[in-house]
């Protein structure tokens, strides 16, 4: 069993690395050592490791779960005290392999990719801070102190999407990274004191418990689990708070990676698996968690199948991926939606370190500068493969275990049942778009920062932590054997392995999934590999739906151009500024006006005759005898 503290110590080592890397590295030490790489790395290791142990504690624990003492935080007088509290159970555990893991690779990957950057330090220094945010955020066991580690996850994907801040769009978009999720944070906070003002609590277990038996319920219950799941949508960018993730593709690749596979997007589904037992008892509220899974996974899928950026496909897959974690959170329970998650985060930090490593060779990350790169770069081609064939559901890859899961439990509802299975079909056409564009073919040149006419293999450094996703991207779902991952994670039955090897054989829907995704990969390899159907001649013929993709429904439009600038800048804010300068400065510069033309109009009446003054003493005489005459 884990000695407690050595839990602490899982997110508090970034952290230690963040303080050195920050304050006596980057200060200190000359840009061209790779010390700051190294520090992370270690760090991140002996987090791993603790990890492990701690999984393996989980395992063995009753219920698995383990004790945590807690720590005074804040003591208010009246009754009101905070806790920093840790809660370690079976999801927590699993999380924090999943994130020290995926993180340990891809910072061994960004020695090689970012080697030479003149950010080399900051950079690590804001990847220590980040990845120690998330697993803060993992293992925290109330809301007050879990708002501060996904406020500090907010913070950090600023500072690393707006990493290049000499680039306007890098600027850009990080503004609207952190702009867009304060919107659902908004409402988490909004979730949060709901629950608080009813229940008298913020600690996450005593939630669970109020849920389950019955003491928090009706409106309050749904309200504040609605609020929590606008969170969730903001930081896993589902619809309609989705459309930042693109844009942050301006970020560094192994940026990328890290937030699209095991931190930022994967807190929001984390967040409903955290705080289930309030959705499982909110009808209402699980299913506009469903709804709004099954239609982001459909409505991104549509708009990965014509971007041309190999990392906006990625970047469209992931929100589309997202999806389907929250429609497997809604419909099958907690067990089904993490182990997607648990799936997705090896095959696409894959995915994107694949990319990274193209763009390492070709100086561009556009498919159609692309081509031939199979036989100059095998083990990055044969990798992006296999994360591909795992993404797109294909048997017996990781990807299949956990998307048939999804189906499956997608089943009772006809409607999400349908989107899923489309999105199955979509899911492997633009991969295997991205696929054939990439390294089919001939070589196309590459972009105006190719090193070379002929790209190579990346080097070592970045191809070995490739390799390594690579296995896990075969292996990972065969953790599933038996139904165990789902036993261990609750909430939600999962059919285990032996089932689901034998679910081709007697059942139709694994089958068809199959069938959809083998469809998907069919057609991309006609028109993007053996060039059999045209693809500017289906562009021409579906013209409204490939402007529309393109155009990404023109939400960016409708939100920039009529939300922000019409509706908010020249509507709301504007009456505001008008009945503040208008309405508040106007009363005051009045009333200033006002005393000063009063003051001249008694100026005015000095005049110094004695005759002006009998009249208007006269006049005063007058106006009493008048007033008691008619008022007294």
């Amino acid at each position: 069993m884990i000695p407690y503290q050595f839990i602490w110590l899982i997110f508090l080592l970034p952290f230690f690395s963040f303080l050195i890397i920050a304050f006596f590295i980057r200060p200190f030490v000359k840009q061209e050592s790779r010390i700051a790489g190294y520090t992370l790395i270690a760090a991140l290791s002996i987090s791993l490791a603790l990890s492990v142990w701690t999984l393996a504690s989980v395992m063995t624990a009753p219920n698995h779960e383990l004790p945590v003492p807690v720590i005074n935080w804040v003591v208010i007088e009246g009754g009101v005290t905070l806790h920093l509290g840790l809660l370690v159970d079976a999801l927590t555990a699993v999380m924090l392999v999943v994130v020290t893991f995926v993180s340990l690779m891809i910072q061994i990957y960004s020695q090689g990719y970012m080697r030479g950057d003149p950010g080399y330090h900051r950079y690590y220094a804001w990847m220590s801070l980040f990845t120690m945010s998330m697993l803060g955020l993992i293992v925290a066991g109330n809301l007050v102190f879990m708002f501060v580690f996904w406020e500090l996850v907010g913070l950090c994907s600023y500072l690393l999407i707006g990493f290049w801040f000499h680039k306007p769009s890098a600027a850009n978009a990080a503004k609207k990274a952190f702009i867009v999720t304060r919107v659902g944070d908004f409402g988490f906070l909004v979730g949060i004191l709901i629950l608080y003002m009813n229940t008298g609590t913020f600690d996450i277990a005593e939630l669970h418990e109020l849920a389950i038996t019955g003491v928090l319920a009706g409106s309050v219950l749904t309200w504040g689990a609605i609020g929590i799941f606008a969170g969730a949508v903001g930081k896993s960018a589902q619809f309609p708070l989705h459309t930042w993730l693109p844009d942050a593709m301006e970020g560094p690749t192994p940026v990328s990676a890290l937030i699209h596979s095991a931190t930022m997007v994967s807190a929001g589904v984390f967040l409903v698996a955290r705080m289930f037992p309030l959705f499982e008892n909110s009808p209402a509220a699980l299913t506009t968690v469903a709804v709004i899974g099954g239609v982001t996974a459909i409505f991104a899928a549509s708009m990965g199948l014509v971007a041309n950026d190999i990392k906006r496909v990625l970047a469209y897959s992931t929100i589309s991926q997202l999806g389907y974690m929250m429609l497997g959170l809604g419909t099958g329970g907690v067990a089904i939606g993490i182990f997607h998650l648990f799936n997705h985060a090896f095959f696409k930090a894959l995915l994107f370190l694949g990319a990274g490593s193209v763009n390492h060779a070709t100086g561009t990350f556009d498919m159609r500068l692309m081509g031939g790169l199979r036989r100059m770069m095998p083990w990055t081609y044969a990798t992006f493969v296999i994360a591909s064939l795992s993404i797109a559901g294909i048997w017996p890859l990781s990807g299949f275990w956990s998307k048939d899961e999804i189906v499956i439990s997608a089943l009772a509802q006809p409607v999400l049942f349908v989107l899923a299975m489309i999105t199955v079909f979509m899911t492997a056409f633009y991969m295997f778009r991205a696929v054939f564009m990439t390294f089919g073919g001939e070589y196309r040149g590459g972009g105006p920062e190719a090193h070379d006419s002929h790209p190579h293999e990346s080097p070592n450094v970045m191809v070995v932590p490739m390799v390594a996703l690579a296995v896990l991207a075969v292996f990972s779902g065969l953790w599933n054997v038996t139904g165990h991952f789902g036993a261990l994670l609750g909430h939600g039955e999962t059919h285990g392995f032996f089932a689901g090897l034998f679910h081709p054989f007697t059942q139709v829907l694994p089958w068809l999934s199959l069938i959809l995704a083998g469809l998907g990969i069919l057609l991309a390899y006609a028109i993007y590999d053996k060039k059999w159907v045209s693809a500017e001649r289906l562009g021409r013929l579906f013209r409204p739906l490939y402007s529309l993709f393109l155009h990404k429904y023109w939400l960016d439009e409708l939100y920039e151009n009529v939300i922000v600038k019409t509706v908010l800048l020249r509507g709301l804010f504007g009456s505001f500024e008008r009945f503040d300068s208008r309405g508040v400065d106007g009363v005051v510069n009045g009333v200033a006006s006002s005393a000063i033309y009063g003051g001249r109009a008694l100026r005015r009446m000095q005049t110094g005759q004695l005759q002006l003054y009998g009249l208007f003493m006269g006049i005063g005489i007058l106006a009493i005898i008048f007033a008691i005459f008619f008022f007294g």
